[in-house]
């Protein structure tokens, strides 16, 4: 890594841990308290107290799953601009032949 890396303490489901990364000290920070929020989400779902190993695997699963979704979104509003803009480019187009 390079010589702009940061390294972030974080708490991740009661384990700390110290995050070598180049990107924001609180972009990091965000991004562990999310799975942490996750994961004890996963935890308070289900009846009986988990092995953590599980725990991280389901809200994987669930974080995977929102990701999926958003880039589905993602992909349909893109699939929708495109058409518009290609339909504005033939109207322009026949109006420039005119």
């Amino acid at each position: 890594m390079s010589s702009n890396d940061n390294f972030v303490k974080v708490s991740i489901y009661g384990q700390e841990y110290t995050i070598k990364a180049p990107a924001d000290a609180r972009y990091i920070k965000n991004i562990a308290e999310y799975v942490d929020q996750k994961m004890r989400e996963i935890q308070e779902e289900l009846n009986t107290p988990q092995v953590p190993a599980k725990v991280a695997i389901l809200a994987a699963m669930n974080i995977s799953d929102e990701l999926f979704a958003i880039k589905r979104n993602h992909d349909k509003i893109k699939s929708s601009v495109e058409g518009k803009v290609s339909s504005l480019m033939e109207i322009i187009e026949e109006e420039i032949q005119k």
